[in-house]
């Protein structure tokens, strides 16, 4: 992980075993502990480095940064300032509040990688990459690629694309993995973030809501799937000028594909939280691609600009090479900031539904779904991997209907058509996303032919979708 690597709980806690990504972190804490002298001397005010630290992550948490700044004063003067797990308590508290700049004042003059370790570099160098001071960002990178270890190279390499990016646009927005920092300039480029709520397929037949839609009651887990990062992918800026191409989709199809099947459980309220890039010059909006992983950061930001707030958020990278794709989904607990879980899934476009509906089944199994009733009866795809572009182009529809991107930015409409109907008989989601589709190129393009009959699935549900679109 990195920025923001640590629990922001505010009451004292007994140290948790490492989480997958986060053991640097997590050492660092439990090297200082065992290593602190008893008899060291703590600051009389506040009985020790420790409460000094609660207490100042209280302050920024009631927005006081200037008690909170005198707190770490007061602790980095001390015999304490100099341990690593001070370092990165202050540098992810300050990052995780948004004060970035305050990590650069009170921590860059301090660190010293061999003495303490990377988890505190890590959230400087992120720092850096918000306030976009490459130059400083590419030392610090240097120094932690210098520690020569293995289990960070994959996240420094994703560092150094990021830092590739911002060389190459340097008035653009903050780089993918550190969105929503600092920017240069009002005429940079703007990323919003659509929340997608119900099931894609869905938006169109919202007057047989009652039947297709579960009832909602009580106390829900409120989950959020983020789109996916897709790292060491060539020349981000150049490639969300083109058409979506196969990853960019699969990495806003695999939130939607788990956002909907958990709406179909009665203990959830999901959400797909999809990016979408507003160029500075006016030009139309594009797909965004995210080349490295959503920081901590990123969370905050997603579940402060979410109605009612979230309590998990899955988040996840998705890589291809040679025709071998790779996905990692976490799973983090909002209430903590902590990594729950992680999931992988390998395949080759011959494996692909079988790896793929194993993920999906494990995911499921962690997050303790079980199917909601309603009239629609939810059935994971026998086909994942063609659901998966079926959901993709059902998006790319809806928010060109929606005037929010352009046809231009999508696959072929005649593609998205042809798929649709190939597979529309597999499944009554299939034939409900086909039927959607077909109306939304209706409206869209008239160059793509849409006559001539397409074998659906017989269902009471499907017979009444297709009346009413």
């Amino acid at each position: 992980m990195g920025f923001f690597d640590r629990f922001s709980a505010k009451k004292p806690a007994p140290t948790p075993a490492p989480a997958n990504g986060s053991d640097a972190t997590h050492a660092a804490h439990a090297a200082a502990a065992a290593s602190a002298p008893p008899a060291a001397p703590a600051p009389a005010s506040a009985g020790g480095a420790k409460a000094l630290l609660a207490t100042a992550r209280e302050k920024l948490t009631a927005k006081d940064l200037p008690a909170a700044l005198a707190l770490y004063e007061e602790v980095l003067a001390s015999s304490a300032g100099d341990r690593p797990d001070v370092l990165v308590a202050i540098s992810g508290d300050l990052g995780s509040h948004g004060h970035v700049a305050e990590i650069v004042e009170l921590v860059a003059p301090r660190y010293d990688a061999e003495r303490h370790g990377p988890a505190t570099g890590l959230n400087l160098l992120q720092a850096y990459l918000a306030l976009r001071n490459v130059d400083a960002a590419q030392h610090v990178l240097d120094i932690l690629f210098g520690l020569q270890r293995p289990e960070l190279e994959e996240r420094l390499y994703g560092f150094s694309n990021a830092i590739g990016e911002m060389i190459a646009t340097p008035h653009a927005a903050p780089p993918p993995g550190v969105v929503g920092g600092p920017v240069a300039g009002a005429d940079a480029p703007k990323i919003s973030l659509i929340s997608i709520s119900k099931p894609i397929w869905f938006y169109g037949l919202e007057p047989m809501a009652a039947q297709l839609l579960p009832p909602k009651e009580g106390r829900l887990r409120r989950v959020a799937f983020a789109q996916l990062a897709l790292p060491g992918y060539p020349d981000l800026a150049a490639a969300m000028k083109k058409p979506e191409d196969e990853l960019g989709r699969l990495s806003r199809a695999l939130p939607l594909w788990l956002a909907e099947a958990f709406y179909f459980s009665p203990s959830y309220a999901p959400v797909a939280a999809i990016a979408v890039m507003h160029p500075a010059d006016g030009a139309p909006a594009h797909p965004m691609i995210f080349g490295a992983e959503w920081t901590t950061d990123n969370l905050r930001q997603l579940v402060d600009t979410s109605d009612g707030g979230v309590d998990f958020i899955v988040t996840g990278a998705l890589r291809a090479h040679a025709g071998d794709y790779e996905a990692l989904l976490r799973v983090w607990d909002v209430k903590t900031y902590r990594e729950r879980k992680t999931f992988t899934a390998r395949w080759t476009p011959v494996t692909a539904d079988e790896a793929l509906g194993r993920l999906h089944a494990d995911v499921r199994a962690f997050m303790e779904w079980s199917p909601a009733s309603a009239a629609f009866a939810y059935v994971p795809p026998a086909k994942p991997r063609a659901w998966l572009d079926t959901l993709g182009a059902s998006l790319g529809l809806f928010l060109a209907e929606k005037a929010v991107l352009p046809l231009a930015a999508l696959a072929p409409s005649a593609e998205a058509f042809a798929h649709a109907a190939r597979h529309a008989s597999t499944g009554e989601a299939a034939s409900f996303a086909f039927l959607t589709t077909r109306a939304r190129l209706a409206k869209l393009d008239s160059s793509v032919d849409l006559a001539g009959e397409v074998a659906l699935t017989r269902s009471p549900l499907v017979n009444e979708a297709k009346k009413l679109l």
